[in-house]
């Protein structure tokens, strides 16, 4: 709920400013980055002879366009502020709709996220984008009643459904939990994406 509520007083502050508006992706490329540092085997990819890690997270971010999904990436997201990845995530989304991606801007990566919030799917389970190892699936944030100890008994609260796809091979069901434990950490606590 933190996350999406700091997004949201973020990007009321922005508007009108000509500046920037951050998206509800640009809050998950920064904690997919950050989380990808905390568990960095999951920041990996199957080389047929040898696992190959990475030290810095460059994350493909599907798009769609009249041609057919593309991916293009946010280079050394885990150096980039929240401004900077919307700038380039601007620009690369513009580019890609235009059709003008260099290969060097979609071929590579090191992890995908597949965003159809937008589309207002609830939930999803995407394919894998080889030869990385995982790609994270985000469905459409969604008010929810949850449980509190209050007069009422509930709280409503904004929560999304993700889920992420590994290869087994690379990133087995105890290090993808490792790493959607640190993502659900980030986003609950946002501030902590400015450190």
């Amino acid at each position: 709920k933190q996350w999406y509520q700091r997004r949201v007083a973020i990007t009321a502050g922005s508007e009108g400013t000509g500046k920037f508006k951050l998206s509800v992706t640009d809050f998950l490329i920064k904690a997919s980055s950050k989380a990808l540092l905390d568990v960095p085997a999951a920041n990996s990819q199957w080389a047929d002879t040898c696992i190959r890690q990475f030290h810095n997270t460059d994350i493909s971010v599907a798009v769609a366009t009249d041609s057919g999904l593309i991916t293009p990436i946010v280079f050394t997201a885990n150096n980039k502020g929240l401004r900077q990845i919307n700038s380039d995530m601007n620009e690369l989304k513009n580019k890609a709709v235009e059709g003008k991606l260099q290969p060097n801007e979609f071929q590579g990566g090191t992890f995908t996220i597949s965003n159809l919030g937008m589309m207002g799917i609830q939930h999803f389970t995407a394919v894998i984008n080889p030869p990385q190892s995982c790609i994270l699936a985000v469905g459409a944030p969604q008010k929810k009643m949850v449980p509190a100890d209050n007069e009422k008994g509930f709280v409503v609260q904004t929560v999304m459904n993700v889920s992420l796809s590994c290869d087994h091979r690379v990133v087995d069901g105890a290090v993808g939990a490792q790493w959607l434990d640190s993502f659900k950490a980030y986003l609950e606590k946002p501030l902590n994406l400015l450190l």
